[in-house]
C-alpha cells in the first residue's frame, strides 16, 4: 500500500514538472501571452544579431584605423596615399581623408586659392565634418532598436504576466478551485512572460551602453584625425602663400 502511494506521488510530481517546463508553459499560455513571448523572443534574436554585427564591425574598424594612421604618418606623400586609396575608401577614417583631399585638389589649384586660404580651410573642415557625421550615422544604425528593446521588453513581459494572472483569477472564479495544482500553472506561465522580457532586455541594455561607449571613442578618434589633417592642410596653404 505504501509503495503504491509513493509511486502515485512520484508520478504526480513528474507530471507537474513536465507541465511546468518552458515549452509546456508556452503551449498552455493564452494567445495574447503567446504573442508577447514570441515577440520578445524575436526581439531578443534580432538584438543579438545587431550586437554581434556591431562588435565585429567595431573591432575591424579600430584595426583599420590603426593601419591607416600608420600609413598616413609614415611620411609618404599625401597625393600617393590618395591615389592608393582611390575613389572608394573602405573605412570611415580613409573616407574623411579622401573627402578632404578631393576638396583640396578641386579648390587649391584654382586662382586665388592662396589668398582665400581661410575660406578654403573652413570648407575643408566642413567637408570632413559632413563625412564624419555620415559615417557615424551608418555605424549607429539599429542602435535605437537595442535601446528600445532594453526599455520596452520588461514592460511587454509585465503585460503578458498581468494578462496571464487575470486569466488565472478568472479560471479560479469559474471553478471555485483554489488548490495549488490549479493556480500554479497559470501563474507560472504568466511569470514566464516576464522572464522572457528580462532575457531580451538585459543583454540589449548592456550591449547598448558598451557599444555606445565604443562608438563614442571611435568618433573621437575620427574627430582628432580630422583636426590634425585640417592643420596639415592649413600649413600647406601657409607655405604656398609665403
Amino acid at each position: 500500500m505504501d509503495n503504491t502511494i509513493t509511486q502515485d506521488a512520484t508520478f504526480a510530481a513528474v507530471t507537474a514538472v513536465n507541465h511546468m517546463s518552458a515549452w509546456s508553459l508556452f503551449l498552455q499560455a493564452d494567445i495574447i501571452v503567446k504573442s508577447v513571448i514570441i515577440g520578445l523572443l524575436l526581439a531578443s534574436l534580432w538584438s543579438w544579431a545587431i550586437i554581434f554585427d556591431k562588435v565585429f564591425r567595431l573591432r575591424s574598424l579600430f584595426r583599420q584605423a590603426e593601419d591607416f594612421e600608420e600609413k598616413f604618418w609614415s611620411g609618404s606623400s599625401l597625393e600617393d596615399l590618395y591615389e592608393r586609396i582611390g575613389a572608394k575608401p573602405r573605412e570611415p577614417m580613409s573616407a574623411i581623408f579622401v573627402a578632404a583631399m578631393r576638396e583640396w585638389k578641386r579648390s587649391a589649384g584654382k586662382p586665388g586659392a592662396v589668398s582665400n586660404a581661410s575660406t578654403l580651410g573652413e570648407r575643408l573642415d566642413r567637408v570632413m565634418k559632413i563625412s564624419l557625421e555620415r559615417e557615424m550615422d551608418i555605424l549607429q544604425r539599429r542602435m535605437i532598436f537595442l535601446a528600445s528593446t532594453g526599455s520596452v521588453a520588461p514592460f511587454l513581459g509585465l503585460f503578458g504576466t498581468v494578462w496571464g494572472i487575470m486569466n488565472t483569477f478568472t479560471a479560479i472564479g469559474a471553478t471555485s478551485d483554489t488548490s495549488l495544482a490549479t493556480v500554479a500553472p497559470g501563474i507560472a506561465e504568466a511569470l514566464f512572460a516576464t522572464a522572457i522580457g528580462l532575457v531580451a532586455a538585459i543583454p540589449a541594455v548592456i550591449a547598448y551602453n558598451k557599444l555606445s561607449s565604443d562608438l563614442g571613442r571611435y568618433a573621437g578618434r575620427l574627430e582628432n584625425f580630422a583636426g590634425e589633417f585640417g592643420a596639415i592642410l592649413s600649413r600647406q596653404l601657409d607655405v604656398r602663400g609665403s
